[in-house]
């Protein structure tokens, strides 16, 4: 098989540089339209698809993004690894402003977003113990290291629902449950791509400290926008030094992630809704055709 990259990018991330061959593409999905068109090319030989999660020009809020149909886009398109990148702000005195956190856990507070692709007719459960792909993650994080920014390797991303930030006692209740950051948008986005049997891999760029700290006060956007440029000029580096540690050969993910839905489909294959089943012929369609 061969590696095809899918970027997500969050605040802050809205282009690749160097793409070769770079054209944008709309993919029509069956969960409706993704948050924008997807640009196609090739970095160093290797086939990526870039997705800005909130679209061109950030007209997507958070619980409005159309997480289904972004993560099925990029399956339709062949993506086999996907790598999001999205602004967070931190718990920790020690996780600053201008930092990078490969993520490897999460606690989910958002409120009624679609969060699977499964459902009444097509049940299915697939494990989340471990979110994040090890092997992605370490290639992110190798990646990472090249730019010279400082990071730390596995962190617990805490998704509030927002558009609003949170509130002092909010963050300090986060704070107190073992978070190390906070963000609005990884949420579903890591459950859909493990169903999807994507390999997936997160990095928080840290833009501030909540408001915890008592030094840094509530967040202002004016200041998270000026972190916010740093850190995406970074994180662009990090993304063209991807190709050269994936490799354009794609083994079996050690993760499992690509077999995630071998014993996750519970329904009787008589019981289940041809509907929702042609639905989920991106994917799902490696367990359901037989």
């Amino acid at each position: 098989m061969q590696t095809m990259l899918g970027v997500i990018g969050g605040s802050g991330v809205y282009r690749i540089d160097g793409l070769e061959d770079a054209a944008w593409v709309a993919v029509e999905t069956p969960w409706g339209p993704p948050s924008d068109q997807i640009l196609t090319g090739r970095l160093d030989g290797l086939p990526v698809a870039f997705l800005p999660r909130h679209g061109r020009g950030h007209v997507h809020a958070p619980a409005e993004v159309p997480y289904r149909a972004n993560i099925d886009a990029l399956k339709r398109l062949g993506v086999t690894d996907v790598l999001s990148v999205s602004a967070c702000g931190s718990f920790r005195e020690d996780m600053a402003p201008g930092d990078f956190v490969v993520l490897d856990q999460y606690i989910d507070r958002t409120l009624g977003r679609a969060g699977s692709f499964f459902g009444t007719g097509c049940v299915a459960h697939v494990s989340l113990a471990h979110p994040t792909c090890a092997r992605l993650s370490a290639a992110v994080a190798a990646a990472a290291r090249t730019t010279g920014v400082t990071l730390h390797e596995g962190g617990t991303y805490l998704c509030m629902e927002g558009p609003q930030f949170s509130t002092l006692a909010e963050s300090r209740l986060y704070q107190s449950w073992g978070c190390d950051v906070i963000g609005m948008t990884n949420l579903p986005e890591a459950r859909l791509a493990r169903e999807a049997e994507l390999c997936y891999a997160a990095v928080a760029m840290v833009t501030d400290y909540d408001c915890w700290h008592p030094d840094h006060g509530a967040v202002d956007v004016a200041a998270v926008l000026r972190v916010m440029a740093g850190n995406a000029a970074h994180a662009r580096s990090a993304i063209a030094a991807l190709p050269g540690l994936l490799g354009p050969d794609r083994a079996p993910c050690t993760h499992g992630c690509d077999r995630a839905l071998d014993h996750a489909v519970i329904t009787a294959p008589d019981r289940r809704d041809p509907a929702l089943v042609a639905k989920l012929d991106a994917v799902a369609g490696r367990v359901l055709k037989g």
